[in-house]
């Protein structure tokens, strides 16, 4: 847990404003990419996933982002499924609370 600083009045983790969205990754179908929710934490890296496309799949965290991606439940993800087990997928990235709301905006999440 942060200290404050001395004289600041501010509660820890408070941000500066709202953030400002420059660009949002919206999923790519030609590369076989969906939205996802995430139901739970497995531990060990995996995770469940509710899928946009109506599949409950079981997603893995890559080592590459697992100290960068701090995933908790019922954030919105981007999943990337395998070919070879389509009850299995890849956690790609991970939207902030803004680019959520974008997504809303526009229709992308239900």
């Amino acid at each position: 847990m942060r200290k404050r600083q001395a004289g600041s009045n501010k509660p820890v983790g408070a941000g500066d404003g709202p953030q400002e969205i420059t660009r949002v990754r919206t999923p790519r179908k030609d590369r076989n990419e969906v939205l996802a929710t995430v139901a739970s934490l497995l531990g060990s890296k995996r995770v469940t996933l509710q899928c946009m496309d109506g599949i409950v799949r079981m997603g893995r965290i890559p080592g590459s982002k697992k100290k960068r991606m701090w995933i908790r439940e019922g954030d919105v993800v981007i999943a990337n499924p395998w070919e070879v087990q389509d009850s299995k997928a890849d956690v790609t990235w991970k939207y902030t609370r803004p680019q959520i709301e974008w997504l809303e905006r526009k229709g992308y999440l239900n």
